[in-house]
């Protein structure tokens, strides 16, 4: 099927931070074939006059925990480790995966209307967490997160590492990649109890190529600790132990050292900046315009909306954008483009997606904003008005891998109203009675 867009201001992401005023942009199949100010040549299935849109790259959630759509708020004015001790974990205990199910899709129709095409989860219950991504049209890298509270020789005996390799055996490359498993530690400081996991993992993970997830010095306190327990940062850590060998994601990164940064950089880890879920739980600020100054890849993520309380990646940037200004008193701190790089063509590397970019070859991850709307109008400068004025209900068109998903508050492939009732009347009854 082709799909022509003509007429439209494209923010395209690529190396060179190309805008194209007036353009044309068309898609076949799950890619983008062509990108110029010429029309192309030939017949269309749908013809889109994009006058006064503006496309950009479809947004990258590269740290998500879905199904916690269902604490939105819960245990709100708490630290991390209170948070989760207090109120998460137990409210955790009480899922199945029809619940989980039922939470995903509600995240899953928020991110979609926000303008996500590909997100990063990491959680349990991961089967029935596939399953609604596949059926929704968004791409996911997945996740069963490891932990361990008791030392064990034989890690493959855990409950969770079947469900992973499970997981890994029925959905990676799902849907020519739309699905892809990676190996995840949910943290260091709920597995020290068990070294020989990180060590089995970090094997398993590299033979299989498999990327890996993991919660990394979230918090002071939690990073303090790995280097009293073991004399090394988190970071340092797991590297000791070989799993950083092939493509990481290091979520949060708030207390990271020069040293980190360097081996960052050195084994091409991702740090996943959450300024929004970080700054809620008082957890800090990640040092991100000195991550970015040594060479580290920063995408950007909501991590789990109990924290947030929201999905809106457009919040994101601009806290990314912002935050690190006031804090460095430096206006060129985070720039409007790094910005939008960090959820867009940084998030696509960090997950191995070849997305991110609006160019030909690229699988055609595309949303659609309506520049016409107030709160968008007179744009001076595209990127800027992105950044610092958009929100994700200025969204308009979701198409993810050639499909459009969703379009002037349509949703295609999700029933609301089923996963409403759902939510109601199913999983928030179980979880809080």
């Amino acid at each position: 099927m082709k799909i022509l867009f003509t007429n439209v201001t494209a923010v395209t992401m690529d190396e060179a931070g190309s805008v194209l005023q007036n353009a044309c942009v068309l898609v076949e199949g799950e890619t983008i074939s062509y990108v110029g100010q010429s029309r192309p040549e030939g017949e269309f299935a749908r013809e889109i006059d994009c006058v006064g849109r503006v496309m950009m790259p479809g947004l990258i959630n590269a740290h998500t925990h879905l199904p916690m759509t269902l604490m939105r708020g819960y245990g709100g004015g708490c630290a991390l480790q209170s948070w989760l001790s207090d109120y998460i974990f137990p409210a955790e205990e009480k899922l199945d995966g029809r619940s989980v199910k039922a939470g995903t899709e509600l995240a899953l129709a928020e991110l979609i209307a926000g303008g996500v095409t590909c997100v990063a989860d990491m959680y349990y219950f991961c089967a029935d967490i596939a399953q609604a991504v596949a059926q929704s049209g968004l791409s996911a890298n997945i996740s069963r997160s490891l932990a361990a509270f008791e030392p064990t020789d034989t890690p493959q005996a855990l409950p969770s590492w079947r469900e992973m390799r499970e997981l890994l055996e029925e959905w990676h490359g799902f849907g020519k990649g739309q699905i892809l498993v990676d190996a995840s530690i949910h943290a260091e400081y709920t597995s020290f109890a068990a070294p020989r996991l990180w060590e089995k993992l970090a094997f398993y993970a590299a033979d299989r190529k498999l990327g890996i997830q993991v919660h990394i010095s979230e918090t002071e306190r939690e990073h303090q600790e790995c280097v009293s327990r073991h004399g090394k940062t988190p970071i340092a850590l797991f590297d000791s132990y070989d799993l950083w060998r092939g493509r990481g994601v290091a979520a949060h990164c708030v207390y990271v050292t020069e040293e980190d940064m360097a081996l960052m950089r050195e084994r091409r880890i991702t740090a996943v900046h959450n300024p929004i879920s970080n700054l809620k739980l008082a957890s800090g600020i990640a040092p991100v315009p000195k991550m970015l100054e040594r060479g580290v890849n920063v995408a950007l993520g909501t991590d789990g909306v109990a924290s947030n309380n929201s999905h809106d990646m457009f919040e994101e940037i601009k806290a990314a954008a912002l935050l690190h200004k006031g804090l460095g008193r430096d206006a060129s701190a985070v720039t409007a483009r790094q910005a939008l790089a960090m959820a867009t063509r940084n998030g696509a590397a960090a997950l191995g997606r070849n997305t991110g970019v609006i160019a030909p070859g690229k699988i055609a991850d595309i949303i659609l904003l309506d520049f016409t709307r107030p709160g968008l109008t007179p744009c001076h400068n595209v990127e800027e008005n992105l950044v610092f004025s958009a929100r994700g209900s200025d969204v308009v068109m979701n198409m993810a891998r050639g499909q459009v998903i969703y379009e002037h508050g349509t949703f295609y492939t999700l029933d609301v109203e089923r996963i409403r009732h759902e939510v109601e009347a199913y999983a928030l009854p179980r979880i809080f009675g």
